[in-house]
C-alpha cells in the first residue's frame, strides 16, 4: 500500500506529539486504591445525615495504633512508600533509601522519601470527631492502616501537615484536578467506616461531585 506524502508527515507529527506529552506527564507511579465512582458516591452522600462533630475531649492519636507491621520488616508507611514510588529502593529494614514520589495533591516530585508523609485521607482526629470516639482500638487500627480503601496515600510532607485534620469544608487538594479523586474517596471511606458528615463538608463534597 502506498502512503502518501502528507500521510507520513501527519504520523510523524503525532508520533511527536505524543513523545512531548510523554515528556511531560508525571512520573510512573502506583495509586491508592480507586475509589467508588463519582454517582456512587453521591448516593453514599445523599444518604449520609449531616451530624454535628463531636468533641476532641479524650482524642489521641495512640488510640490509632499506625505504623502496624504489615509483612516482614515492612510496616504500614513503608508499604504505602513502595506502593505509591517509582523505582524504589528498599533497605534490609524495608526503609526506602532511592526512588520518587509524585505528591497527587500539589503535582511535586520528591526523591527522598523524608519529603513525603503518608496522609491519613480522612484524618484520624476527623474520624474521631465523625464516630470513632466511640470505637474499639481495633477498628481505629484497622482505619489508620487500611491498604484495601482509598484510606493512605504519599503526599508531599508539608502538605499533609497543612492540611492537619481538616475535612473538605475547610481543605482541598491544591491540584484542582484531583479533587474529584479526593472526594470519592473521602465519601467511600466514611461511607464504609460508618462514620458522620457535618453540614458544611457534606455541601462542599457535593459542590464537587456534581461536577465530577
Amino acid at each position: 500500500m502506498r502512503i502518501s506524502r502528507r500521510g507520513v508527515l501527519a504520523a510523524t507529527v503525532a508520533t511527536a506529539s505524543a513523545a512531548a506529552l510523554l515528556a511531560t506527564a508525571p512520573p510512573a507511579h502506583a495509586a491508592l486504591p480507586t475509589p467508588v465512582s463519582a454517582a456512587t458516591a453521591r448516593s453514599y452522600l445523599a444518604a449520609m445525615p449531616a451530624a454535628a462533630e463531636h468533641s476532641l475531649t479524650g482524642y489521641s492519636r495512640d488510640l490509632f495504633p499506625h505504623w502496624i507491621t504489615i509483612s516482614g520488616a515492612c510496616n504500614t508507611r513503608e508499604t504505602v512508600l513502595k506502593r505509591d514510588g517509582s523505582g524504589v529502593v528498599t533497605d534490609s529494614s524495608c526503609a526506602a533509601t532511592s526512588g520518587s514520589w509524585y505528591s497527587p495533591y500539589d503535582g511535586a516530585t520528591w526523591y527522598a522519601a523524608s519529603d513525603v508523609d503518608i496522609d491519613h485521607l480522612v484524618p484520624l482526629a476527623e474520624a474521631w470527631r465523625s464516630g470513632a470516639w466511640s470505637w474499639s482500638t481495633s477498628k481505629r487500627q484497622a482505619l489508620a492502616n487500611d491498604l484495601s480503601r482509598p484510606q493512605l496515600l504519599a503526599v508531599t510532607d508539608n502538605v499533609n501537615q497543612s492540611k492537619g485534620d481538616q475535612d473538605p469544608g475547610s481543605w482541598w487538594p491544591s491540584r484542582t484536578a484531583y479533587r474529584c479523586t479526593y472526594a470519592r474517596a473521602w465519601v467511600q471511606v466514611k461511607h464504609d467506616y460508618g462514620l458522620s458528615v457535618d453540614a458544611t463538608e457534606k455541601s462542599a463534597l457535593a459542590s464537587v461531585l456534581n461536577g465530577c
